[in-house]
Protein backbone atom coordinates (compact mmCIF):
# COMPACT_ATOMS: atom_id res chain seq x y z
CA UNK A 1 0.00 0.00 0.00
CA UNK A 2 1.27 3.57 -1.06
CA UNK A 3 2.08 6.19 1.33
CA UNK A 4 -0.72 8.48 -0.61
CA UNK A 5 -3.15 5.56 -0.01
CA UNK A 6 -2.77 5.18 3.77
CA UNK A 7 -3.05 8.99 3.68
CA UNK A 8 -6.47 8.63 1.81
CA UNK A 9 -7.15 5.79 4.43
CA UNK A 10 -6.72 7.93 7.34
CA UNK A 11 -8.38 11.07 6.66
CA UNK A 12 -11.36 8.96 5.50
CA UNK A 13 -11.22 7.47 8.50
CA UNK A 14 -10.99 10.87 10.65
CA UNK A 15 -14.00 12.18 8.26
CA UNK A 16 -16.48 8.74 9.65
CA UNK A 17 -15.56 9.33 13.08
CA UNK A 18 -15.65 13.10 13.14
CA UNK A 19 -19.45 13.22 13.82
CA UNK A 20 -18.71 10.65 16.08
CA UNK A 21 -16.93 12.40 18.27
CA UNK A 22 -19.37 15.06 18.82
CA UNK A 23 -22.20 12.72 19.34
CA UNK A 24 -23.54 12.92 23.28
CA UNK A 25 -20.96 16.12 23.62
CA UNK A 26 -22.63 19.75 24.18
CA UNK A 27 -20.49 22.67 24.58
CA UNK A 28 -21.70 25.80 25.83
CA UNK A 29 -20.89 29.22 24.98
CA UNK A 30 -20.61 31.93 27.58
CA UNK A 31 -19.16 35.09 28.72
CA UNK A 32 -19.71 34.37 32.71
CA UNK A 33 -16.13 33.05 33.31
CA UNK A 34 -17.19 33.63 36.99
CA UNK A 35 -19.91 30.92 36.57
CA UNK A 36 -17.40 28.16 35.59
CA UNK A 37 -17.19 26.34 39.28
CA UNK A 38 -21.39 26.82 39.40
CA UNK A 39 -21.12 24.89 35.98
CA UNK A 40 -19.11 22.24 36.39
CA UNK A 41 -19.75 21.29 39.46
CA UNK A 42 -23.48 21.76 40.45
CA UNK A 43 -25.62 22.63 37.12
CA UNK A 44 -24.12 20.37 34.97
CA UNK A 45 -23.92 17.41 37.05
CA UNK A 46 -27.49 17.91 37.87
CA UNK A 47 -28.64 17.70 34.47
CA UNK A 48 -26.15 14.53 33.48
CA UNK A 49 -27.42 12.70 36.81
CA UNK A 50 -31.11 12.67 34.54
CA UNK A 51 -29.75 12.79 30.96
CA UNK A 52 -26.84 9.74 31.20
CA UNK A 53 -24.95 9.86 27.95
CA UNK A 54 -25.21 13.46 27.54
CA UNK A 55 -21.83 15.25 28.45
CA UNK A 56 -21.85 19.14 28.85
CA UNK A 57 -19.04 21.50 28.86
CA UNK A 58 -18.96 24.48 30.09
CA UNK A 59 -16.58 27.03 27.71
CA UNK A 60 -16.41 31.01 28.82
CA UNK A 61 -14.72 33.64 27.18
CA UNK A 62 -13.80 37.22 28.84
CA UNK A 63 -16.93 39.42 29.15
CA UNK A 64 -14.59 42.25 26.86
CA UNK A 65 -13.84 39.12 24.09
CA UNK A 66 -17.39 37.63 23.85
CA UNK A 67 -19.24 38.93 21.40
CA UNK A 68 -16.56 39.17 18.76
CA UNK A 69 -14.86 35.73 19.39
CA UNK A 70 -18.26 34.04 19.43
CA UNK A 71 -19.42 36.06 15.96
CA UNK A 72 -15.76 34.87 14.38
CA UNK A 73 -16.79 31.41 15.72
CA UNK A 74 -19.91 31.14 14.79
CA UNK A 75 -19.42 32.41 11.37
CA UNK A 76 -16.19 29.65 10.95
CA UNK A 77 -18.83 26.98 12.30
CA UNK A 78 -16.57 26.47 15.01
CA UNK A 79 -19.16 27.26 17.82
CA UNK A 80 -20.49 25.81 20.61
CA UNK A 81 -23.94 23.85 20.14
CA UNK A 82 -25.67 26.60 23.06
CA UNK A 83 -25.11 29.98 23.04
CA UNK A 84 -25.79 32.00 26.08
CA UNK A 85 -27.53 35.14 24.60
CA UNK A 86 -27.12 38.45 25.69
CA UNK A 87 -30.28 40.60 25.71
CA UNK A 88 -31.60 42.62 22.79
CA UNK A 89 -29.91 43.65 19.89
CA UNK A 90 -26.72 41.50 20.03
CA UNK A 91 -28.26 38.42 20.07
CA UNK A 92 -31.06 39.70 17.54
CA UNK A 93 -27.99 40.53 15.36
CA UNK A 94 -27.22 36.21 15.27
CA UNK A 95 -30.43 35.49 14.26
CA UNK A 96 -30.91 37.55 11.30
CA UNK A 97 -27.50 36.11 10.36
CA UNK A 98 -29.23 32.44 10.87
CA UNK A 99 -26.95 31.73 13.49
CA UNK A 100 -29.55 30.85 15.87
CA UNK A 101 -32.41 28.48 16.25
CA UNK A 102 -36.37 29.26 16.97
CA UNK A 103 -37.33 28.50 19.54
CA UNK A 104 -41.08 28.87 19.40
CA UNK A 105 -43.20 26.30 20.68
CA UNK A 106 -39.84 24.01 21.55
CA UNK A 107 -40.15 22.08 25.33
CA UNK A 108 -39.40 24.16 28.21
CA UNK A 109 -40.44 27.85 26.73
CA UNK A 110 -43.98 27.29 27.76
CA UNK A 111 -42.64 27.79 31.23
CA UNK A 112 -41.76 31.68 30.42
CA UNK A 113 -44.28 34.60 30.58
CA UNK A 114 -44.56 36.69 27.02
CA UNK A 115 -42.71 39.48 28.80
CA UNK A 116 -39.75 37.44 29.85
CA UNK A 117 -39.58 36.69 26.11
CA UNK A 118 -38.66 40.19 24.81
CA UNK A 119 -35.22 40.76 25.19
CA UNK A 120 -34.58 37.69 22.74
CA UNK A 121 -37.56 38.44 19.90
CA UNK A 122 -37.51 40.09 16.64
CA UNK A 123 -39.06 43.61 17.05
CA UNK A 124 -42.71 42.61 16.02
CA UNK A 125 -42.79 39.42 18.39
CA UNK A 126 -42.62 36.70 16.10
CA UNK A 127 -39.77 34.86 16.28
CA UNK A 128 -38.00 34.11 19.93
CA UNK A 129 -34.48 33.23 19.54
CA UNK A 130 -33.40 32.34 23.08
CA UNK A 131 -34.58 31.03 26.13
CA UNK A 132 -34.56 33.87 29.14
CA UNK A 133 -32.80 32.81 31.92
CA UNK A 134 -32.29 35.28 34.41
CA UNK A 135 -32.77 39.29 36.02
CA UNK A 136 -31.20 41.40 37.64
CA UNK A 137 -32.76 44.16 39.66
CA UNK A 138 -31.97 47.47 40.96
CA UNK A 139 -32.21 49.23 43.68
CA UNK A 140 -30.14 50.34 47.06
CA UNK A 141 -27.85 48.48 49.52
CA UNK A 142 -27.56 49.75 53.09
CA UNK A 143 -25.57 48.94 56.23
CA UNK A 144 -28.13 48.04 58.65
CA UNK A 145 -25.66 48.36 61.88
CA UNK A 146 -24.95 52.71 60.30
CA UNK A 147 -28.78 53.11 60.13
CA UNK A 148 -29.30 51.37 63.74
CA UNK A 149 -26.92 53.80 65.12
CA UNK A 150 -28.55 56.60 63.81
CA UNK A 151 -31.31 55.93 64.26
CA UNK A 152 -32.71 56.13 60.81
CA UNK A 153 -35.09 53.97 58.38
CA UNK A 154 -34.73 52.95 55.03
CA UNK A 155 -36.10 55.57 52.47
CA UNK A 156 -39.47 55.38 50.70
CA UNK A 157 -39.82 58.65 49.11
CA UNK A 158 -37.77 61.00 47.54
CA UNK A 159 -37.91 63.61 50.39
CA UNK A 160 -37.20 60.62 53.19
CA UNK A 161 -34.17 59.58 50.87
CA UNK A 162 -32.34 62.92 50.92
CA UNK A 163 -33.13 63.20 54.25
CA UNK A 164 -31.68 59.98 55.21
CA UNK A 165 -28.83 61.31 53.42
CA UNK A 166 -28.74 64.34 55.35
CA UNK A 167 -28.64 62.35 58.55
CA UNK A 168 -25.74 60.32 57.46
CA UNK A 169 -23.61 63.68 56.95
CA UNK A 170 -24.38 65.50 59.71
CA UNK A 171 -23.38 61.59 62.04
CA UNK A 172 -20.10 61.60 60.24
CA UNK A 173 -21.32 58.79 58.06
CA UNK A 174 -20.05 58.90 54.01
CA UNK A 175 -23.70 58.78 52.47
CA UNK A 176 -22.98 57.24 49.40
CA UNK A 177 -20.42 54.52 48.64
CA UNK A 178 -20.69 55.60 44.45
CA UNK A 179 -17.83 57.14 41.94
CA UNK A 180 -18.07 58.02 38.62
CA UNK A 181 -14.88 57.30 36.83
CA UNK A 182 -15.98 53.84 35.29
CA UNK A 183 -19.03 55.87 34.74
CA UNK A 184 -21.09 52.57 33.74
CA UNK A 185 -22.91 53.12 37.50
CA UNK A 186 -24.13 56.60 37.01
CA UNK A 187 -25.76 55.34 33.64
CA UNK A 188 -27.20 51.89 35.16
CA UNK A 189 -26.67 51.56 38.99
CA UNK A 190 -28.28 55.73 38.96
CA UNK A 191 -30.14 57.02 36.18
CA UNK A 192 -32.03 53.76 35.29
CA UNK A 193 -32.65 52.68 38.64
CA UNK A 194 -34.20 55.73 40.17
CA UNK A 195 -35.37 57.07 36.59
CA UNK A 196 -38.46 54.44 36.33
CA UNK A 197 -40.26 56.11 39.30
CA UNK A 198 -40.87 59.07 37.29
CA UNK A 199 -41.19 58.13 33.69
CA UNK A 200 -43.46 55.50 34.95
CA UNK A 201 -41.63 52.63 33.85
CA UNK A 202 -42.57 50.87 30.43
CA UNK A 203 -45.04 53.43 29.42
CA UNK A 204 -42.00 56.21 29.70
CA UNK A 205 -40.26 53.57 27.93
CA UNK A 206 -42.50 52.86 25.01
CA UNK A 207 -43.54 56.43 24.86
CA UNK A 208 -39.70 57.32 23.91
CA UNK A 209 -39.65 54.22 20.64
CA UNK A 210 -43.14 55.65 20.16
CA UNK A 211 -42.03 58.96 18.86
CA UNK A 212 -44.69 59.88 22.00
CA UNK A 213 -42.07 61.27 24.59
CA UNK A 214 -38.68 63.18 24.25
CA UNK A 215 -35.56 63.01 26.77
CA UNK A 216 -36.69 66.38 27.62
CA UNK A 217 -39.51 66.13 29.00
CA UNK A 218 -40.30 66.82 32.45
CA UNK A 219 -39.95 62.76 34.31
CA UNK A 220 -36.39 62.74 32.34
CA UNK A 221 -35.35 65.80 33.33
CA UNK A 222 -36.36 65.56 36.92
CA UNK A 223 -34.89 61.68 37.13
CA UNK A 224 -31.56 63.80 36.50
CA UNK A 225 -32.82 66.54 38.90
CA UNK A 226 -32.52 63.60 41.48
CA UNK A 227 -29.31 62.59 40.45
CA UNK A 228 -27.80 66.06 40.50
CA UNK A 229 -29.13 66.19 44.65
CA UNK A 230 -27.38 62.77 45.03
CA UNK A 231 -23.86 64.48 43.53
CA UNK A 232 -23.19 66.37 46.99
CA UNK A 233 -23.90 63.48 48.65
CA UNK A 234 -20.61 60.93 46.88
CA UNK A 235 -17.31 60.91 48.35
CA UNK A 236 -14.60 63.73 47.79
CA UNK A 237 -12.80 62.83 44.66
CA UNK A 238 -15.75 60.68 43.45
CA UNK A 239 -14.21 61.61 40.21
CA UNK A 240 -11.65 59.61 40.13
CA UNK A 241 -13.97 56.30 42.13
CA UNK A 242 -13.82 53.04 40.55
CA UNK A 243 -16.49 50.43 40.96
CA UNK A 244 -13.89 48.62 42.65
CA UNK A 245 -13.18 51.44 45.28
CA UNK A 246 -17.16 51.81 45.73
CA UNK A 247 -17.22 48.50 46.50
CA UNK A 248 -14.57 48.96 49.13
CA UNK A 249 -16.13 51.49 50.74
CA UNK A 250 -19.26 49.81 51.16
CA UNK A 251 -17.28 46.73 52.55
CA UNK A 252 -14.93 48.35 54.78
CA UNK A 253 -18.19 50.53 56.41
CA UNK A 254 -16.80 53.61 55.44
CA UNK A 255 -20.40 54.44 53.62
CA UNK A 256 -23.65 53.83 54.63
CA UNK A 257 -25.58 53.39 51.16
CA UNK A 258 -24.51 51.62 47.73
CA UNK A 259 -26.38 52.03 44.52
CA UNK A 260 -26.66 48.39 43.25
CA UNK A 261 -27.60 45.60 41.13
CA UNK A 262 -28.54 42.71 42.43
CA UNK A 263 -25.54 41.10 41.49
CA UNK A 264 -23.45 42.49 44.18
CA UNK A 265 -25.41 40.82 46.87
CA UNK A 266 -23.42 37.60 46.75
CA UNK A 267 -19.97 39.67 46.65
CA UNK A 268 -21.03 41.66 49.90
CA UNK A 269 -23.09 38.84 51.16
CA UNK A 270 -18.99 37.51 51.58
CA UNK A 271 -17.71 40.18 53.84
CA UNK A 272 -17.81 39.59 57.30
CA UNK A 273 -19.81 41.66 59.85
CA UNK A 274 -22.01 43.91 57.34
CA UNK A 275 -25.22 43.62 58.25
CA UNK A 276 -26.96 43.99 54.69
CA UNK A 277 -30.09 45.48 54.26
CA UNK A 278 -32.14 46.77 50.87
CA UNK A 279 -34.44 49.16 49.64
CA UNK A 280 -36.12 49.89 45.94
CA UNK A 281 -35.89 53.31 44.57
CA UNK A 282 -37.89 56.24 46.17
CA UNK A 283 -41.39 56.93 45.03
CA UNK A 284 -41.78 60.61 44.32
CA UNK A 285 -44.64 60.69 47.63
CA UNK A 286 -46.71 58.25 49.59
CA UNK A 287 -49.43 56.51 46.92
CA UNK A 288 -47.37 56.71 43.98
CA UNK A 289 -47.03 53.35 42.37
CA UNK A 290 -43.56 52.14 42.49
CA UNK A 291 -41.41 50.66 39.59
CA UNK A 292 -38.44 48.69 39.28
CA UNK A 293 -35.92 48.08 36.90
CA UNK A 294 -36.17 44.36 36.29
CA UNK A 295 -33.79 43.78 33.38
CA UNK A 296 -33.39 41.15 31.58
CA UNK A 297 -29.42 39.97 31.24
CA UNK A 298 -28.79 36.36 30.17
CA UNK A 299 -30.89 33.63 27.45
CA UNK A 300 -29.86 30.70 26.13
CA UNK A 301 -29.99 29.89 22.68
CA UNK A 302 -29.25 26.48 20.30
CA UNK A 303 -26.36 27.45 17.49
CA UNK A 304 -28.08 26.65 13.74
CA UNK A 305 -25.02 24.80 13.22
CA UNK A 306 -25.11 22.30 16.06
CA UNK A 307 -24.16 19.06 14.97
CA UNK A 308 -25.88 17.88 18.04
CA UNK A 309 -29.48 19.29 18.33
CA UNK A 310 -31.35 16.57 19.58
CA UNK A 311 -29.72 16.82 22.46
CA UNK A 312 -29.14 20.77 22.67
CA UNK A 313 -32.73 20.51 22.81
CA UNK A 314 -33.70 18.46 25.50
CA UNK A 315 -30.83 20.22 27.54
CA UNK A 316 -32.82 23.69 26.70
CA UNK A 317 -36.02 21.84 28.13
CA UNK A 318 -34.28 21.24 31.29
CA UNK A 319 -33.16 25.24 31.40
CA UNK A 320 -36.47 25.78 30.99
CA UNK A 321 -37.42 23.62 34.81
CA UNK A 322 -38.13 24.12 38.03
CA UNK A 323 -34.68 22.37 38.89
CA UNK A 324 -32.99 24.34 36.83
CA UNK A 325 -34.87 28.31 37.84
CA UNK A 326 -34.72 26.97 41.73
CA UNK A 327 -30.89 26.00 41.31
CA UNK A 328 -30.20 29.42 39.08
CA UNK A 329 -31.84 31.77 41.20
CA UNK A 330 -29.81 30.35 44.71
CA UNK A 331 -26.80 29.73 43.20
CA UNK A 332 -26.12 32.90 41.49
CA UNK A 333 -27.47 35.45 44.25
CA UNK A 334 -28.91 38.29 43.13
CA UNK A 335 -30.24 36.82 39.51
CA UNK A 336 -33.94 35.86 39.32
CA UNK A 337 -35.39 33.58 37.30
CA UNK A 338 -37.72 34.60 34.84
CA UNK A 339 -39.73 31.94 34.37
CA UNK A 340 -43.11 30.91 35.79
CA UNK A 341 -42.07 28.56 38.47
CA UNK A 342 -42.71 29.42 42.19
CA UNK A 343 -38.87 29.68 44.17
CA UNK A 344 -38.45 29.94 47.22
CA UNK A 345 -34.84 32.82 47.25
CA UNK A 346 -33.10 31.41 50.37
CA UNK A 347 -30.67 34.54 50.76
CA UNK A 348 -32.14 36.92 52.75
CA UNK A 349 -31.50 40.35 50.98
CA UNK A 350 -32.09 38.57 47.28
CA UNK A 351 -35.59 37.18 49.11
CA UNK A 352 -36.40 40.94 49.79
CA UNK A 353 -35.28 42.12 46.39
CA UNK A 354 -37.33 39.84 44.50
CA UNK A 355 -40.04 40.58 46.56
CA UNK A 356 -40.26 43.92 45.38
CA UNK A 357 -41.70 42.31 42.11
CA UNK A 358 -44.99 41.57 44.10
CA UNK A 359 -45.62 45.46 44.96
CA UNK A 360 -43.86 47.64 42.17
CA UNK A 361 -44.55 46.63 38.26
CA UNK A 362 -41.02 45.58 36.47
CA UNK A 363 -39.10 47.38 33.85
CA UNK A 364 -36.10 47.85 32.07
CA UNK A 365 -33.08 49.87 30.80
CA UNK A 366 -35.00 52.10 28.74
CA UNK A 367 -32.59 52.23 26.00
CA UNK A 368 -32.12 48.58 25.96
CA UNK A 369 -34.45 48.07 22.77
CA UNK A 370 -34.09 49.83 19.69
CA UNK A 371 -32.73 52.94 21.02
CA UNK A 372 -29.36 51.82 20.98
CA UNK A 373 -28.99 51.29 17.37
CA UNK A 374 -27.83 54.26 16.28
CA UNK A 375 -24.64 57.03 16.39
CA UNK A 376 -24.27 58.54 18.52
CA UNK A 377 -24.62 55.50 20.62
CA UNK A 378 -27.28 56.18 23.41
CA UNK A 379 -25.71 53.66 25.97
CA UNK A 380 -22.36 55.57 25.90
CA UNK A 381 -23.85 59.17 26.08
CA UNK A 382 -25.86 57.69 28.67
CA UNK A 383 -22.87 56.96 30.66
CA UNK A 384 -20.85 60.15 29.89
CA UNK A 385 -23.72 62.97 30.43
CA UNK A 386 -25.34 60.88 34.01
CA UNK A 387 -21.09 60.85 35.32
CA UNK A 388 -21.08 65.00 34.07
CA UNK A 389 -24.71 65.31 36.20
CA UNK A 390 -23.08 63.37 38.80
CA UNK A 391 -20.22 65.40 39.17
CA UNK A 392 -21.65 68.20 38.95
CA UNK A 393 -20.69 69.27 35.94
CA UNK A 394 -24.22 69.68 33.67
CA UNK A 395 -27.43 70.86 34.49
CA UNK A 396 -30.51 68.35 33.97
CA UNK A 397 -31.95 70.90 31.63
CA UNK A 398 -28.49 70.80 29.35
CA UNK A 399 -28.35 67.17 29.67
CA UNK A 400 -31.33 66.37 28.90
CA UNK A 401 -31.10 68.53 25.99
CA UNK A 402 -27.90 66.55 24.63
CA UNK A 403 -29.33 62.90 25.09
CA UNK A 404 -32.16 64.23 22.66
CA UNK A 405 -30.11 65.92 20.46
CA UNK A 406 -28.32 62.78 20.10
CA UNK A 407 -31.37 60.53 19.69
CA UNK A 408 -33.03 62.70 17.27
CA UNK A 409 -29.99 62.64 14.97
CA UNK A 410 -30.96 58.78 14.09
CA UNK A 411 -34.18 58.37 15.66
CA UNK A 412 -36.89 59.39 13.07
CA UNK A 413 -40.04 58.97 15.31
CA UNK A 414 -37.95 62.17 17.33
CA UNK A 415 -38.14 63.91 14.51
CA UNK A 416 -41.24 64.83 14.22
Amino acid sequence: MTVRTLLRNAMLAAAILAPAAQAGTLIIESWRVDDKALWEKVLLPAFEKNHPGIEVKFAPTAPTEYDSSLAARLAGGTAGDLIACRPFDVSLSLYKKGQLEKLDGKAGMQNFPASAMVAWQTDDGKDTFCMPIASVIHGFLYNKKIFKKLNLQPPRTVDEFFAVLDGLKKGGVMPLALGTADQWESSQMVYTNIGPNFWRGEEGRKALIAGKARLTDAPFVEALQFEQRMGSYLPKGASAQTYGDSQNLFSLGRAAIYPAGSWDISYFGQVQGLELGAFPPPVRKLGDPCFISDHMDIGIGINRKSRNKDDAYKFLAWVGSQEFADLYTNRVTGFFSLSNHLIAVRDPVAKQVAEWRNSCASTIRFNAQVLNRGQPSMESELWNVNAQVLNGKLAPKDAAAKLQSGFAKWYKPQQK
